[in-house]
């Protein structure tokens, strides 16, 4: 599946400036690192929940992304996980563009 938001998430994850799972996600949202958060949509919903709390006490946006399950996004970013921070403003400002565009990768 080509699409531009996995794309995005490999490059971040390759660059580093990603925190994979709910603790060091977590984690990334109580130290003010993160500019977003993401997750797949077959998480759980009490994952969800938790990730949503902690990103709205950062005020930070919170995406659940549908059409994309947990290996989808494991396979993009290179390790299983289906909750991610995007812990750098220019993939998370690319990543929101994509999403809200519909992230095809061919899109004319």
């Amino acid at each position: 599946m080509n699409n531009k938001m996995l794309t995005l998430l490999g490059f971040a994850a390759k660059a580093g400036k990603l925190s994979f799972g709910m603790d060091a996600a977590a984690g990334s949202l109580k130290e003010k690192k993160a500019y977003l958060a993401v997750a797949a949509e077959d998480v759980s919903q009490k994952s969800q929940k938790e990730i949503a709390f902690f990103a709205g006490k950062g005020n930070v946006q919170f995406l659940v992304l549908k059409g994309f399950n947990i290996n989808a996004v494991s396979d993009a970013v290179g390790r299983r996980c289906g909750i991610i921070t995007i812990n750098d403003s220019g993939f998370a400002d690319a990543f929101l563009k994509a999403y809200t565009e519909g992230g095809n990768a061919y899109d004319e």
